[in-house]
């Protein structure tokens, strides 16, 4: 735990000397592909030192200056299973993003999903005999939390105070400078398996660059595609990619849980394929451009040239219905969200004041998905672009950016984690499992 909180704080030093430098890179490493953002800072450095606790700030303080995309290779459920084909792309859309830019990038900040996320609520609470909250106090508090036993080869990706109680006042955002007895706090604490973390440290380091920061994309994504309204009372974002369907939960702007389907649109992309006896590559423009989940009476009648170049007239002029390609595409579907329902339900997701949905994502572009996602979810759904930034181009303003976008503010205005406070060093070890998981029932 010593060493990830010393290379956790390592990395929060170099995103602040990237902004000072004026210029950093963002890279989204999904299944399907690999987004990169090239952002300039305006009077970089002091963008997000207003040292202040808590949600990100509402003015962005960049500008993105590159942009571009390629197709992942290496990648599979959202985690790198071959190092040099990743490289490979990495390089090319980080290429092409500088070329864009034309200024040359050395600091990378990096988004991923998969990894099995794991949530855990932390509580502790400290006496302070009436004097002032101090930052020391802060972390205090923060290491008397019982850290859970989250078992070997696991890291802690995200730790981040959400809430603060002073005496009998709770939601405090940021207590410095207050008086009280006792100082409480909740903390939201995220493991990931750490070969992921570690193939994605291996494969920055071997494109010549410096990580200064790493994230969960369904964090991320929260960040960009849920307003603020949604954020303050409480909403999932459902971020359905290639590989993986990232589930994050967020109440007072803060994410209070985190989770993962191994399952996205590549894997309707592949029943398409599978069913209608397609390459991989006329099965995913077809669910682009004639896919969906809900069939009406007309789908009968509407014919979908398949095409071909087989050389075999007969089989290179076949159509199938758009009824039956509905067919293929729906049950998959329904899977996903069916298991998307089991994540927000073991979150206990009802128990929250407003239980809107946001669904985002290149996968949640389905004709008819919001409308299956509220029969199966049984919740209010609605589909979800991120926010807009300046210079973000017209081609990354669409789901499939929220991860990359949502990076940009998290890089901008990172919330506070345990490792942005002085931590008493000599008591790092993990100590028994107090209380995680449903915590936030009771405490919000």
């Amino acid at each position: 735990m010593t060493d990830l909180y010393q290379s956790q704080r390592a990395m929060r030093q170099m995103r602040r000397q990237a902004m000072q430098r004026g210029v950093v890179a963002i890279l989204d490493v999904g299944s399907s592909k690999i987004a990169c953002l090239v952002l300039r800072f305006d009077g970089a450095g002091r963008l997000s030192e207003d040292n202040s606790i808590g949600s990100l700030a509402g003015q962005t303080g960049f500008r993105v200056i590159g942009a571009a995309t390629t197709r992942s290779r290496g990648v599979q459920f959202g985690e790198v299973t071959a190092m040099q084909e990743t490289e490979r792309a990495i390089r090319t859309a980080l290429q092409a993003a500088q070329k864009m830019a034309d200024i040359r990038v050395d600091h990378v900040i990096v988004c991923f999903s998969g990894a099995n996320p794991r949530s855990y609520g932390l509580d502790a609470q400290v006496e302070l005999d009436g004097q002032e909250v101090t930052e020391a106090e802060v972390g205090r508090v923060l290491n008397a939390c019982d850290v859970p036993d989250y078992g070997a080869g696991r890291e802690v990706l995200h730790a981040q105070p959400v809430n603060f109680a002073l005496d009998n006042r709770s939601g405090l955002i940021d207590p410095r400078g207050q008086l009280g007895q006792t100082l409480a706090v909740d903390m939201h604490m995220l493991t990931v398996d750490a070969v992921a973390i570690q193939n994605i440290l291996r494969c920055i380091k071997r494109c010549d660059l410096e990580l200064a920061g790493i994230a969960n994309s369904a964090y991320v994504s929260g960040i960009s595609a849920l307003v603020e309204d949604e954020q303050e009372l409480g909403a999932a974002c459902i971020d359905m990619g290639g590989g993986t369907t990232s589930v994050s939960i967020f109440m007072k702007k803060h994410m209070i849980y985190a989770d993962c389907v191994r399952m996205g649109g590549d894997h309707v992309t592949a029943d398409i394929s599978m069913g209608l006896g397609v390459p991989a590559a006329v099965a995913e423009r077809i669910k682009t451009f004639n896919g969906g989940v809900h069939a009406t009476g007309a789908d009968d009648r509407d014919l979908i040239d398949i095409g071909g170049d087989t050389g075999d007239w007969e089989h290179d002029r076949r159509t199938v219905s758009r009824a039956e390609l509905i067919g293929i595409m729906r049950p998959r579907v329904e899977e996903i969200l069916e298991e998307v329902r089991v994540r927000l339900d073991a979150a206990g997701f009802e128990h929250m004041p407003s239980q809107q949905i946001v669904l985002t994502g290149g996968g949640s572009q389905i004709m008819g998905l919001d409308g299956l996602a509220t029969r199966i979810l049984g919740q209010r759904v609605r589909l979800g672009r991120p926010l807009r930034v300046h210079g973000l181009p017209q081609s990354a303003t669409g789901p499939g950016f929220s991860s990359a976008v949502g990076l940009s503010l998290f890089a901008a205005h990172p919330q506070d984690e345990w490792w942005d406070f002085e931590i008493p060093v000599d008591t790092y070890a993990a100590r028994p499992l107090k209380r995680a998981m449903r915590w936030f029932r009771d405490n919000w």
